[in-house]
């Protein structure tokens, strides 16, 4: 296992993999040099479960590569992560962020060790009530058009951090059913434990964060 505590993950795909070449181009080179990214790319025809190119940045993970089966990828990509790093918190963006302030991470690492490791899930919360008809088949016409957003709260797939304790949750009991998901914010928050979501850190990540296309 490799020691390293914070690690940034960054949703991506070979059809748009023009979009990771303009994050390494700008803010990506002013991360903290303790923290390491990866862009994640899926393939179905690789020969392990997962591979890490730490020269390039990426992490290939053995899933398909479309829009509908991100959860299924996010979740494969949490499960790399896991096998290999012996880490604290693992961040999760897209391709299309451009992040407005370099200081961000310094500022939210400082804030997540504030909490005492007492934290496990953070980002922009959002609170659904009562359940309702999701709408994101007219943004992304691949998906299904009767999902039902179910009463949860959740974190905008923009920007949000999962402690060690709960990726090892998603990981080892809703791996699957995140997998069968379409949204993937939606059912990472939906499937996580309510006692890893107590103490939850709001982040207004718009503040941050904007989309570069």
């Amino acid at each position: 296992m490799i020691n390293q505590d914070f690690i940034l993950l960054i949703m991506n795909c070979q059809k748009y993999k023009w979009k990771s070449e303009v994050q390494k181009k700008g803010w990506l080179k002013f991360l903290p040099s303790d923290l390491i990214y990866f862009h994640v790319l899926g393939d179905e025809d690789l020969a392990t479960d997962f591979l890490f190119n730490e020269e390039e940045h990426i992490l290939w993970v053995k899933t398909p590569d479309d829009y509908i089966s991100l959860p299924k990828k996010v979740i494969s990509a949490y499960k790399a992560v896991a096998e290999r790093y012996n880490y604290k918190y693992v961040f999760k963006t897209d391709d299309d962020q451009e992040l407005q302030r370099p200081n961000f991470f310094d500022v939210i690492r400082k804030l997540i060790l504030l909490k005492g490791g007492g934290v496990h899930y953070g980002g922009h919360v959002i609170d659904v009530v009562k359940p309702y008809k999701s709408k994101y088949y007219l943004l992304h016409a691949e998906l299904p058009t009767d999902i039902i957003i179910q009463k949860t709260k959740y974190c905008s797939g923009r920007f949000y951090f999962l402690s060690r304790e709960a990726v090892d949750y998603l990981i080892k009991y809703k791996f699957e059913a995140i997998s069968a998901c379409c949204l993937e914010d939606y059912s990472v928050g939906f499937y996580l434990d309510d006692a890893l979501k107590n103490n939850l850190l709001f982040i207004e990540t718009n503040k941050y964060f904007v989309d570069f296309i």
